[in-house]
């Protein structure tokens, strides 16, 4: 517990943390390029095309899976909630739990209740113990997790009626040229 002596270093980074999610006193703002601020679904949408491109950067840099496997949790679990705020009258706010979205996969229609429970396992079991346990993550989960974002993503995306928001179109290719063309359709 703090008893006032917390390293000046510490303090002031945090207020500037603080103020920067505030955009408090910074002039004019500098946004993500690429993320959409036209509706949340676009905005979920272009975040999920965002965090496989830090995929393939991590990837290609090799060793990372831990983060690797991290970001293709947060990659999977955008592109669900795109897909229900684009189809649904679902909100931002109602995906404030991380399960949620495997769960809301199923009762929406995008995955059959028996995938959308083996993703929600998948991320119970394994998220968990990737990032707070005491397991080492390995090649093969990181390039397994890095196949099943890919896949979720293409899949919601070809799911949603209206297009052209995807930022991956290279994603459709890499994904026909492994799985076949009939993915990605």
């Amino acid at each position: 517990m703090s008893n006032g002596s917390d390293p000046t270093a510490v303090l002031t980074a945090l207020d500037r943390a603080q103020d920067a999610f505030e955009m408090v006193g910074r002039g004019r703002t500098a946004f993500e390029d690429g993320i959409s601020a036209d509706e949340d679904w676009k905005t979920q949408l272009t975040k999920a095309c965002r965090l496989l491109e830090v995929v393939d950067t991590l990837q290609s840099q090799d060793g990372y899976y831990t983060a690797v496997i991290e970001v293709c949790f947060g990659a999977i679990e955008r592109s669900i909630e795109a897909y229900a705020l684009a189809m649904t009258n679902d909100t931002l706010q109602d995906f404030q739990d991380h399960q949620f979205s495997y769960e809301r996969a199923h009762q929406i229609g995008l995955f059959e209740q028996e995938t959308a429970e083996a993703m929600k396992d998948l991320y119970s079991e394994n998220r968990t113990e990737s990032y707070y346990g005491g397991g080492r993550p390995t090649q093969e989960q990181a390039e397994a997790m890095t196949d099943l974002a890919s896949a979720v993503h293409q899949f919601a995306v070809s799911q949603i009626r209206e297009g052209g928001v995807c930022l991956c179109d290279r994603l459709r290719f890499n994904i026909s040229r492994e799985y076949g063309p009939e993915y990605t359709d």
